[in-house]
């Protein structure tokens, strides 16, 4: 009954990981390390899981606060051949990246990028999803 119930929970989280990951969407990431002040926090620090997001994400400001979910999935020059270092990490918007100055879809912190690739290829690929 036990073994039973663990596969059964084992395949729910299985699926549970297949199905949000399936909904996905690619994008672009950066990094940046001044972190205040912010565009929804100003000088209230907000940790170093963090990002700032371009114009299409931004939503007006509705995207305060908001978690994502993100995976780098590749590199997107010719500088650093495998950035990616596995996993994912989740962080929380607490600014604007604004065109045409932002160069991604999500600029995270150096914290952030540094989890899931290596900040010398500056720019990677990436999967997103709200968490």
């Amino acid at each position: 009954m036990a073994i039973q119930r663990s596969a059964a929970l084992l395949v729910m989280a299985l699926s549970i990981s297949y199905f949000s990951m399936a909904f996905a969407i690619s994008g672009t990431a950066t990094f940046y390390t001044t972190y205040v002040p912010s565009a929804c926090y100003g000088f209230q620090d907000q940790g170093v899981m963090i990002a700032a997001v371009s114009d299409p994400l931004w939503d007006n400001g509705a995207a305060c606060g908001r978690m994502y979910r993100i995976s780098c999935t590749g590199r997107t020059n010719d500088g650093v051949l495998q950035p990616c270092r596995g996993g994912s990490v989740t962080v929380k918007v607490v600014d604007r990246c604004p065109s045409p100055g932002c160069q991604a879809t999500i600029d995270l912190s150096q914290e952030a990028f540094s989890q899931i690739a290596d900040p010398a290829a500056g720019k990677i690929n990436i999967d997103y999803n709200q968490a």
